[in-house]
């Protein structure tokens, strides 16, 4: 006789999900160990231990776990600067949050602080805590330089990004450049190479030189409309170049003060929701609070959620959870649930080449996922199968 064997499963139903299929009021989802399960067909072999979360009668909607691919910190802790555990402070902040998957995005440093920092959250992508590493200057233009040091920008030379990239022993998923400066659209090309993504932000290019950045393989656009030339109707620049080509996946922050809504509808109008990758670009107040604080090498007061340079008052990254964006998404901004779903989960699950594990519901993915309250307010957070906020 064959052993009988025993597995643990959790069972959610009762709440409205979102599955790559279409949205299905009163759902269910099967959790067996880390990962999402098909249920066992009739009469199968074995027993299971079975534990049922009954969502149902409180309005609650299940959307798989956010993925940030643009993050500088929370919780009071920096991913650029911080110890190992400063960096999981701020990934858990970012995970009672809801996402459930973050890449750990650095600001301007020299380079040999870039690459010690990347050695240190290398480790942390080994551990599985972090997604990956996306380095955010120092290869921008200081025409565009937001809140990042002028003194340590440089040009994009390819010997330079490839030191970055080795830093980082795998785990570079992302650096953002300015393509028109010097070296920029060889280092384009070298990234491609290398698998990484080329994403083009901070810059002062025109319209044609954005064509050739894609041309050489960009496929992301940082943050669009902030720290780029604004749309002209004879100088379109970089917005409309970035808009307009199918290659390219656009960042958006949408926290209510980086992006008027006329602004992000007309993203979604033009590029679709299968090309909006939602983003934080959260730096150490976000889920912690106003004060002062440092960004890299620069100082940064925070006053009723909104970031800013102490010496010039640019915006300096924002303190944006992703829970709030997609709240915002649904009932601000009024997209469909798939769309925010597409723009928070799914898109930025695909930019990390992690489709097949992260970023929608579906069995045999990790079980990572978000409840949501009749209001889309958060109420529960799973990761791998274990809750990170248990709904009550």
């Amino acid at each position: 006789m064959a052993p009988v064997t025993t597995t643990h499963r959790t069972v959610l139903t009762g709440a409205r999900v979102v599955l790559p299929s279409g949205v299905v009021d009163g759902g269910r989802l099967t959790v067996e160990g880390t990962r999402f399960a098909a249920e066992p067909p009739a009469g199968a072999a074995g027993t299971s231990d079975v534990t049922t979360v009954d969502l149902s009668g409180r309005g609650y909607t299940v959307v798989p776990g956010f993925v940030d691919i643009h993050n500088h910190g929370g919780g009071g802790a920096s991913f650029t600067s911080g110890t190992a555990e400063d960096i999981l402070t701020g990934v858990r902040t970012h995970r009672a949050h809801g996402t459930t998957t973050v890449v750990a995005s650095t600001v301007t440093e020299n380079l040999d602080a870039l690459a010690r920092q990347a050695g240190l959250l290398a480790e942390l992508v080994e551990q599985g805590d972090l997604a990956g590493i996306h380095y955010e200057g120092p290869f921008i233009s200081p025409c565009r330089k937001g809140a990042h040091d002028e003194g340590l920008l440089r040009h994009p030379d390819p010997a330079d990004v490839r030191k970055l990239v080795e830093a980082g022993r795998g785990a570079v998923r992302m650096v953002t450049l300015a393509a028109e400066l010097p070296g920029g659209i060889e280092s384009v090309r070298l990234l491609a190479e290398l698998g990484v993504i080329a994403a083009i932000g901070h810059t002062d290019a025109g319209y044609d030189q954005t064509r050739e950045a894609i041309d050489a393989g960009a496929t992301v656009a940082t943050h669009l409309f902030n720290a780029m030339p604004p749309l002209h109707h004879r100088e379109p620049g970089p917005i409309a170049a970035l808009l307009e080509d199918e290659r390219v996946t656009v960042e958006l922050i949408n926290d209510g003060t980086h992006l008027h809504p006329a602004v992000l509808e007309l993203a979604f109008g033009s590029a679709g929701a299968e090309r909006v990758a939602f983003i934080t670009d959260a730096m150490d107040a976000a889920g912690f609070g106003d004060g002062m604080y440092d960004l890299g090498p620069m100082k940064v007061e925070v006053r009723e959620g909104v970031a800013r340079l102490v010496e010039g008052g640019s915006i300096a990254g924002s303190t944006l959870t992703l829970d709030t964006a997609f709240k915002r998404a649904v009932t601000v901004d009024g997209l469909a649930l798939a769309d925010a779903v597409q723009a928070i989960s799914v898109n930025p699950a695909r930019l990390l080449g992690l489709s097949d594990r992260i970023g929608s519901l579906e069995p045999g993915k990790d079980a990572d996922l978000v409840v949501l309250d009749a209001a889309y307010d958060l109420v529960g957070v799973m990761r791998k199968g274990e809750w990170v906020v248990e709904p009550v």
